[in-house]
């Protein structure tokens, strides 16, 4: 088995954003239920908890080692783009209970289908809005890089 390598996150300090793709090689549909279910999203990200289904769905994404970072649905285009809300900013020191759209980032994960499985791009954005926002960019560039590489890896050892 041959493992995909993926370009590092790319951090726009102008834009203040995160941008990074990724090749995964499975259908959308598949992709898409890792990045849009719960269930699924917890086998390579954070736990997932949400209240529903669909934009505005509300809860909470957390890590053994970590806080309950809250997080909320924003829009829903199945099986295209699915965008999150999220109150993470590393820099502050402390997590909120509550989403604060005035200074939570929101992430967007893209897929587009080619000859081998989906394309996934993930665009976090807002970093101006947070406590540090270089710390934040930075942090969150590695981040992605590590999340999305156990997303890839998750694919490639179900194929193998």
């Amino acid at each position: 088995m041959s493992m995909t390598i993926n370009s590092p996150s790319i951090v726009d300090d102008s834009a203040f954003t995160v941008t990074r793709t990724i090749m995964i090689a499975a259908p959308v549909d598949k992709v898409w239920s890792a990045v849009a279910e719960p269930e699924h999203v917890s086998r390579w990200f954070g736990r997932l908890e949400l209240d529903g289904t669909g934009a505005g769905a509300a809860g909470t994404l957390s890590w053994t080692d970590g806080p309950r970072i809250p997080i909320r649905v924003e829009t829903v285009d199945e099986p295209r783009s699915i965008s999150y809300r999220w109150g993470n900013d590393d820099a502050s020191g402390t997590m909120s209970a509550e989403l604060d759209d005035a200074t939570s980032t929101v992430f967007t994960f893209t897929l587009v289908a080619t000859d081998e499985g989906t394309e996934l791009t993930v665009v976090e954005t807002g970093f101006e809005r947070t406590s540090d926002p270089a710390f934040n960019l930075a942090e969150h560039g590695k981040g992605w890089n590590g999340e999305l590489d156990k997303l890839a890896a998750l694919f490639e050892n179900e194929a193998g």
